[in-house]
């Protein structure tokens, strides 16, 4: 089944970009990035931000911008069937370059996930250098990390904001 990701939630103020794979079957299926009601990204992000948790997908993105946080896909689009990231084949990546050029505030680059730092590595190869940090994948596939660990590795965030 070829995927397609969605268009990146930014602002002209965004100094971070957090970077996932590919939305996931429910992701696609809502059209939200971390769609899964067990992905633990918006409650970490609204945990560390010191917000009170809203299921309102308007008020997630809002939490984002409003504290210069873009979030994006390093995939354009793949095949894969179902919601692993093991099982993406065919991927093309998305135009980093230009979107750089455009959120020239973006030092910092988080990775949600080994298997996005290795993509973006794979196929990116920018001029400017940006600090790449890759932090545990907050989905629920990734169970061997405990919520309270990835929070607490999360938590790296707030010193770039």
């Amino acid at each position: 089944m070829k995927s397609y990701s969605f268009p990146p939630i930014t602002s002209d103020t965004a100094k971070i970009l957090i970077l996932g794979t590919m939305p996931g079957t429910k992701s696609l299926e809502l059209n939200q990035y971390y769609g899964h009601n067990q992905n633990n990204f918006w409650k970490i992000m609204f945990t560390i931000l010191k917000e009170e948790f809203s299921n309102d997908y308007q008020t997630r993105k809002n939490l984002l911008v409003n504290n210069n946080i873009a979030l994006w896909d390093v995939l354009q689009y793949c095949d894969r069937v179902g919601s692993l990231d093991s099982a993406i084949k065919n991927e093309i990546a998305n135009d980093f370059e230009n979107f750089l050029k455009q959120h020239p505030k973006i030092t910092t680059i988080f990775f949600n996930g080994q298997k996005a730092a290795a993509f973006f590595k794979k196929y990116i190869h920018l001029q400017k250098e940006y600090q790449l940090i890759t932090l545990p994948s907050t989905s629920p596939a990734n169970a061997g990390k405990t919520y309270q660990y990835k929070l607490d590795e999360w938590k790296v965030l707030k010193t770039f904001l």
